[in-house]
């Protein structure tokens, strides 16, 4: 098996992606909440830039997961790297933050097999649960979290994870399934800036990534 092929983006592609999709999500969504996942810190910050709180248009949190599905961690098997989703950092209850009334925005990177946001979204709805089983039941429903999720970039390819019906989703763009290289994982950017040029020179970028 050969090397994957690469597409490399740049910061102002990532950010143009974000700012079209906020409008959308700011006018059928209405997060008040943003939980990121490891690669989509860099996208959470950006997409606060475009959304605020609808209602008290103050900047919209950011609270932050680990996940990890194809790095080798300490204590992993080979044989669960990218088969089994491994939780490197989470919002348990001694973080002291509640998701409850939440309207909560998921955000990550990619959207490639699909596995690691079935875990997020299975796992933070079953932590909502455990809150809410807590309070009276006459005040359950209006605990209720509202969960979304937003990627930057979605895989055309079959996954191998499910969302639920009522979580809405959100891709920025659709893409082949090619390896992206996103500019905050680079340790060279002006090199990664070259090859992201070289490669919407050769119209590789306008054939592989389209609007969602």
């Amino acid at each position: 098996m050969g090397e994957p092929e690469h597409l490399h983006l740049t910061y102002n592609d990532v950010h143009k992606n974000i700012e079209r999709t906020a409008a959308r999500i700011a006018a059928e969504f209405k997060p008040d909440l943003f939980i990121a996942i490891g690669g989509g810190f860099f996208p959470a910050r950006v997409m606060r830039t475009f959304l605020k709180d609808s209602i008290t248009k103050r900047n919209i949190p950011i609270y932050a997961i680990g996940l990890s599905l194809y790095e080798e961690l300490p204590g992993t098997t080979a044989e669960q790297i990218g088969s089994q989703v491994i939780r490197t950092q989470w919002l348990g209850p001694e973080s002291g933050k509640t998701l409850l009334g939440r309207r909560v925005l998921i955000v990550d990177e990619v959207d490639d097999s699909r596995k690691t946001l079935h875990y997020a979204v299975s796992e933070l709805q079953a932590d909502v649960e455990r809150e809410l089983a807590k309070l009276p039941e006459a005040e359950r429903d209006a605990a209720r979290t509202k969960f979304a999720v937003f990627v930057v970039h979605n895989k055309l390819k079959p996954k191998l994870g499910s969302l639920p019906d009522d979580v809405p989703y959100y891709a920025g763009e659709n893409t082949e399934d090619l390896w992206l290289d996103y500019p905050w994982e680079a340790s060279n950017i002006d090199e990664h800036d070259a090859l992201a040029a070289e490669e919407k020179a050769s119209g590789k970028h306008a054939d592989t990534v389209k609007s969602a």
